[in-house]
């Protein structure tokens, strides 16, 4: 099983790749902090690198809030529908049969 370091070099934090464990915003941060607080005075992390990793979280973080609005949108959907139904059959049980007769 190979795994990634959270913090480039250090020890911080090692998550092993397909573990099923997905870090959240709380996590980055305090990884960035970690990493920020770790680093060498001398040869800091590239502010490009640091940009694009800010950049991808939020990004992905939008990418998640999109899907709990449509998760409700999708949920509500299948409320209404499934009223519907409720009504439609309630519709049908209140309406009398009527029996028609074929001539021919």
């Amino acid at each position: 099983m190979t795994s990634t370091s959270a913090v480039n070099g250090s020890n911080i934090a090692v998550v092993p790749k397909n573990s099923g464990t997905q870090l959240g915003q709380q996590d980055f941060l305090r990884l960035m902090t970690a990493q920020l607080s770790q680093q060498d005075p001398f040869n800091p992390v590239d502010n490009q690198q640091m940009v694009a990793q800010m950049a991808q979280f939020s990004s992905l973080a939008g990418i998640s809030e999109t899907n709990t609005t449509l998760k409700s949108i999708a949920d509500q959907l299948g409320a209404q529908t499934a009223l519907l139904k409720d009504i439609k059959a309630a519709q049908i049980a209140a309406t009398p049969t009527t029996q028609s007769t074929q001539e021919g």
